[in-house]
């Protein structure tokens, strides 16, 4: 599926389609919508990128408690963190 944005609204916006691009996927990560990964895959962002774009809205990384308890999970299985 994709999406057309007519000319008028990229136009209207003083944006190029990438970075109009770019401030929907942003928008999109920050409600929770898509993974940082998607916002990369679909930008073409390296992750160091994506991470100044997020600084430069003063957004900061999706990332809970429950999500650092499964990395912690996952380091210990792995044997390289030690409880």
């Amino acid at each position: 599926m994709s999406i057309a944005i007519p000319d008028d609204i990229v136009k209207a916006t003083k944006m190029t389609e990438d970075e109009l691009k770019l401030e929907i996927a942003i928008m999109l990560y920050s409600q929770q919508k898509i993974s940082s990964g998607k916002v990369r895959a679909w930008t073409g962002l390296t992750v160091l990128q994506f991470q100044k774009e997020l600084a430069k809205r003063g957004l900061c990384i999706n990332y809970d408690v429950e999500d650092f308890q499964s990395d912690v999970k996952t380091l210990q299985s792995l044997d390289l963190l030690r409880s």
